[in-house]
């Protein structure tokens, strides 16, 4: 079994997250513990406002969400009242015991696994620390689980083997399991592609929505040079629960990658000069962001730019298909760096933002005809506008001879009667 344990400020989204799951039919609600209803009589507001009641207890914790995650490897299918008690278990062990909490069992990944949606703010207002509750508490609670129940045990699980006999596709999270789809992409990347940077690996496992992540610079796992796997969204978020690289077959930690590193330094240099022609023949003339890397894929070279929220560009990588060779822009010359690529494009057309009402109103009839396929409606749309536009300037025009008349009604009649005869009107 292996726990993962997330902490937010949003109580909201924890809940919406596995909701929705519920909607789609990914997910159910097999536990509601300290609630006062039964889980099928509790509305979502039920669920929520019992959470937000306790963390209204403590205002000056912003950080009052915490969302459990426990999975278990593929084949060890557990029934509802056994993940039900070993939720329970689990709990007590971290110092979770006197707090309300919500049960989801997934089934929208590759292994069985279960969501737990609780707060650390007890009735008291006072809040249970989180620090190093994955590393001290987690660990031991989840070992002596998997004595109790008989689980297989997460340090002792085997290696899967890469299958590299198998047509290597994109990882999809929940389509097959996370740890056989990250095994298999790895095994494919590090035996064909000559890389020697974590930004270029990354380079190509985002091809087949997998990143490697050191963690952030600050933190534990980064200072102890540990590396984990993500499988990603289409949008390229992470998703789903990371797999340590140490439990991949072949462990391709990061000291097994930068000895990969060095040997891959020099299996790419013979493949340096062509690639650089390539570039030189594409920027000979201004192209878009689009229009470079299209012309560079017509090559059989991938482009990938890092840019930021602005859309600077801060980073490029060139992947050659052909030769299975990655360069960052730098590694070619300063003329192919990210700065220096960035002042050579050309910036993207910009669109008109504004468009005058009666074409917005003409393309919109378009579309809706062509839908109905009342094509009568679109030959004839030049003479309703034309009629449309006489009628209302007949408006305009009776609107003025109104005016004119009641003007002179006015001379004839006096204020008095007229407001009498405006009210009558």
């Amino acid at each position: 079994m292996v726990a993962k344990i997330k902490s937010g400020k949003s109580l909201i989204g924890a809940l919406n997250y596995n909701e929705n799951k519920v909607k789609q039919g990914k997910a159910m609600l097999i536990a509601a513990v300290k609630y006062f209803k039964d889980p099928n009589d509790l509305s979502f507001n039920d669920k929520l406002f019992r959470l937000t009641d306790l963390a209204s207890m403590n205002q000056r914790s912003k950080t009052n969400t915490v969302h459990i995650s426990l999975n278990f490897p593929n084949g060890e299918n557990l029934a509802d009242d056994i993940l039900q008690e070993i939720v329970k278990d689990y709990l007590h062990g971290v110092g979770f015991s006197t707090q309300p909490y919500l049960v989801y069992r997934h089934e929208d990944a590759g292994h069985p696994h279960i969501h737990i949606v609780t707060t650390n703010i007890k009735r008291d207002g006072e809040r249970i620390s989180l620090h190093y509750l994955g590393q001290n508490e987690s660990e031991k609670t989840r070992k002596a689980i998997e004595i109790k129940y008989g689980l297989v045990k997460a340090d002792e699980q085997t290696k899967q083997k890469p299958n590299l006999k198998a047509d290597v596709s994109a990882a999809e999270y929940g389509k097959a399991e996370t740890k056989r789809a990250i095994t298999n992409i790895l095994g494919f990347v590090l035996r064909a592609y000559k890389f020697t940077s974590i930004p270029e690996f990354n380079g190509v496992l985002g091809v087949y929505n997998i990143q490697a992540d050191r963690g952030s610079k600050d933190s534990r796992m980064y200072a102890r040079e540990g590396l984990v796997y993500w499988v990603l969204d289409k949008k390229g978020n992470k998703v789903g629960v990371p797999i340590k690289a140490s439990t991949v077959y072949g462990k391709p930690a990061l000291k097994t990658l930068e000895e990969k590193f060095k040997l891959n330094a020099q299996l790419r240099k013979p493949f340096k000069d062509e690639l650089i022609k390539i570039l030189d023949g594409i920027l000979i003339k201004p192209l878009t962001k689009g229009e470079f890397q299209k012309a560079l894929r017509e090559k059989g070279v991938q482009c990938i730019l890092r840019q930021n929220d602005e859309g600077r560009i801060y980073g490029v990588t060139f992947i050659d298909q052909k030769n299975k060779a990655v360069f960052n822009g730098s590694d070619l010359g300063k003329a192919y760096s990210a700065n220096q690529i960035s002042a050579q494009l050309s910036p993207d057309p910009v669109k008109p933002k504004f468009q005058h009402q009666h074409e917005a109103q003409a393309n919109n009839e378009f579309s809706e005809a062509l839908a109905g396929d009342k094509l009568i409606n679109v030959l004839i749309a030049p003479e309703l506008e034309d009629l449309a536009a006489l009628n209302k300037f007949k408006k305009k025009k009776r609107k003025g001879l109104n005016l004119y008349h009641y003007a002179n009604r006015r001379k004839r009649t006096g204020p008095q009667k007229d407001h009498r005869l405006y009210q009558a009107t």
